[in-house]
């Protein structure tokens, strides 16, 4: 990537020096392996029972938000695409699930539980709930998962951490509630990102790009949809949420990264606007210091979440 210019400005070092990006490719190529490898003990060595249907489904969506991440850090919104292209693109990778979704009723609504595989409306006739569904919430939940990684992000292993935590929650819900297809997306997304953390935790050697922070955040919608556990996907984006209200506030006109200081620390810029500014206004922190310190929240809510399934506390 470095010797075809295809770099960026690590913003939160003195003289912000190039860093080669695009990282999320080999993220992508560790996912595909670990999915592919399910696969095969699948189909040839009949060691676990897969449907296939609904693992390609979601194998499908995380190829096309990774299709859709690279031509976002190739063009960017910055150089080609306008903002509201590049938060509405990803809704395009959602189609493979919306399918699956009309094919599998009844539905199962976050909140509500299950719902008949059809109403019938007067003057309308039978409607089917499974494409309202479909049509509907599957590419919120996709598109809104993928931007909400993509917005909290700009710190040496920051991205890849976060979702790393996530990854590692999802599979420890999934494994026991035995939901196998999503437990293996989940799996593979963790230790493909725990791969990537060696190179881009701090002093990063490669950062993650588009192409990773939206992947990450498919991959997670992709597997509470599969696995149906929405509400547990909601709580882990906690941080998420909080840093869509600091942008919002800010009319989305802010960055994460902080002012590099001669000492090493990190100021927060005058302007704000996002959680990371928030945690560098708490004291003389220095950039692995803010990350752990975010790392560290996301990690509390995961064993609420964790607490809450194993008990019975949310039901799912």
């Amino acid at each position: 990537m470095k010797k075809r210019g295809l770099t960026g400005k690590d913003m939160n070092k003195l003289g912000n020096p190039e860093i080669p990006e695009m990282g999320g490719i080999a993220v992508w190529a560790g996912l595909n392996a670990g999915i592919t490898s399910a696969i095969f003990v699948s189909t040839y060595l009949k060691l676990i029972e897969i449907n296939l249907t609904i693992l390609l489904a979601g194998y499908s969506t995380i190829l096309i938000i990774a299709f859709i991440g690279m031509i976002d850090d190739l063009v960017g919104w910055k150089n080609g695409l306008r903002q509201w292209q590049h938060a509405l693109t990803p809704i395009m990778a959602s189609l493979p699930l919306m399918a699956i979704k009309i094919a599998n009723p009844p539905i199962r609504l976050p909140f509500f539980g299950f719902f008949p595989a059809e109403f019938i409306i007067p003057g309308l006739g039978i409607i089917s709930f499974g494409i309202l569904y479909s049509l509907l919430f599957v590419p919120i939940g996709i598109t809104g998962a993928s931007n909400a990684t993509n917005m909290l992000a700009g710190l040496n292993g920051l991205e890849a951490g976060l979702g790393a935590i996530m990854a590692a929650t999802l599979s420890l819900v999934l494994l026991m509630l035995g939901r196998v297809e999503p437990l293996i997306l989940s799996i593979a997304l963790l230790f493909s990102l725990l791969a990537f953390l060696k190179f881009n935790k701090y002093p990063a050697k490669i950062f993650g790009g588009d192409t990773l922070t939206l992947m990450i955040g498919a991959t997670i919608a992709t597997i509470c949809i599969l696995g149906d556990i929405e509400k547990v996907g909601v709580l882990l984006m906690i941080l998420f949420f909080i840093e869509l209200t600091f942008k919002a506030k800010h009319k989305f006109q802010t960055e994460n990264f902080g002012i590099p200081q001669s000492n090493g620390t990190l100021k927060a810029n005058p302007r704000g606007g996002s959680l990371t500014q928030w945690v560098m206004r708490q004291g003389q922190f220095t950039e692995p210091q803010v990350t752990s310190i975010i790392l560290g929240m996301q990690l509390l809510v995961s064993i609420a979440v964790l607490i809450l399934v194993r008990f019975e506390l949310l039901l799912i």
